[in-house]
């Protein structure tokens, strides 16, 4: 019974081994499979974190190589293409400095070279411009040494100038009529291109409109002239404010003063005023009497010390004719011209000859032979001549020798080393 179980019990064990065999088998063949799967998959799709460009050892037959100027990346259709900047052009090469020479010191050398401009005007006795005349027609002299002129001109151009104008309460309504009369004549001479600006004075001056272009700013500014303040007429004040104000714009400017003459001020002495006229570039003082009725019928009446007011209590005839005497020496001293109309009539004309002379003047240029920077006053003098250097003869249009007078200004102060 022992032999008979033993054989079938190795059957059993024999069986089940083989089928233990089996399985181990079969476990083995789908490992390999599900490995060999993996693989495949791993080369078709790109790991998680890589680029979707081909792995580096496998090359796309249809990818094109960069070209140098492309400047991009690359992708799977080809290259990135980068605009180039604009070349920008190379420096230029710095300027070669001279040799330097032996002994010679190393720096340069500034040359400030003055330049003085004189307003010339030329007219007949009656006040009538004269033209055509040429730079060979004039001879000018400072300090009695002839100069060269550089630049010689006469154009019509458009002027500035300040109509400076007396207006106080001297108790005697025929003054304020003059000074109104004259200013609205002066008005109707202007131009549209021409700057102007009104200022009056009695003790102080009053801007009443500044540099402008608008006649009717014009008007109206004279039409609020009606009420005077003060009797007293401080003329020198009002004149070196004027021109204090007037050295900071640029160019020729002009100054028309219609003024009786008198001044009654305390603070400037007729020295201190003169000596600011002689000091000022490119101004042009052209003053007008006004008051002459009144003076002419005070004269005859025994009037004289109340003609201006209270201001000019005891105020004689020799007053009148010092202050006449002073507006003259601003004209000369300027280059301007005094007037004295003795109606109102006459001051229509009185500023239509100023309209002539400031709008064709002759313009002379030079450079004086002194060129020193010290702050002393040149006389000038201009003479108008033949073209040979002899007397020049001016004859009007029925062939008669026309008398002339030249007008220029006196002199001028050079300026000095610390302006």
């Amino acid at each position: 019974m022992f032999s008979m179980c033993f054989p079938k019990k190795i059957w059993r064990m024999s069986s089940f081994c083989a089928s233990f065999l089996l399985w181990v088998l079969v476990l083995s063949l789908l490992a390999e499979v599900s490995l060999s799967a993996a693989q495949a998959q791993s080369q078709d799709q790109p790991s998680q974190g890589q680029s979707s460009q081909t792995q580096p050892n496998q090359q796309n037959p249809n990818q094109q190589e960069a070209p140098p100027e492309a400047g991009g990346p690359n992708s799977d259709t080809g290259p990135y293409a980068i605009p180039k900047k604009g070349e920008e052009a190379p420096p230029p090469p710095p300027p070669e400095r001279p040799k330097r020479i032996e002994g010679m010191p190393d720096y340069s050398i500034h040359v400030d070279v003055p330049v003085v401009t004189v307003p010339v005007l030329v007219t007949t006795k009656n006040g009538q411009f004269i033209p055509n005349l040429k730079k060979e027609n004039f001879r000018l002299y400072e300090d009695g040494t002839q100069q060269t002129i550089h630049d010689f001109k006469i154009e019509e151009a458009p002027i500035t100038v300040v109509l400076l104008v007396e207006f106080a309460n001297t108790g005697w309504y025929q003054l304020l009529y003059e000074a109104l009369n004259a200013s609205y004549a002066f008005t109707s001479t202007l131009k549209k291109d021409d700057w102007v600006a009104i200022v009056s004075y009695d003790m102080k001056p009053d801007m009443l409109v500044d540099f402008t272009q608008d006649k009717s700013a014009i008007r109206a500014a004279l039409n609020g002239l009606r009420i005077p303040s003060f009797s007293e007429t401080w003329e020198f004040e009002a004149l070196y404010d004027t021109l204090d104000r007037l050295d900071r714009v640029e160019g020729h400017k002009y100054v028309i003063l219609v003024s009786t003459g008198i001044d009654t001020g305390l603070k400037l002495t007729l020295d201190q005023i003169l000596k600011k006229v002689k000091s000022t570039h490119d101004i042009t003082i052209y003053p007008m009497s006004i008051g002459w009725q009144l003076r002419e019928y005070c004269e005859t009446h025994g009037c004289t010390g109340y003609s201006h007011g209270m201001a000019s209590l005891h105020m004689g005839t020799i007053d009148y004719l010092q202050a006449d005497n002073e507006m003259q020496t601003f004209a000369k001293l300027t280059g301007g011209r005094f007037y004295q109309p003795r109606f109102t009539g006459d001051m229509v004309d009185a500023f239509r000859d100023i309209g002539e002379d400031i709008r064709h003047q002759y313009t002379i240029i030079y450079h004086p032979t002194n060129t020193k920077l010290d702050g002393t006053y040149r006389k000038l003098k201009v003479d108008v001549v033949a073209e040979n250097g002899g007397p020049l003869t001016i004859k009007d249009q029925k062939g008669k020798e026309v008398k002339f007078q030249v007008s220029a200004r006196e002199g001028y102060t050079a300026k000095h080393t610390v302006d």
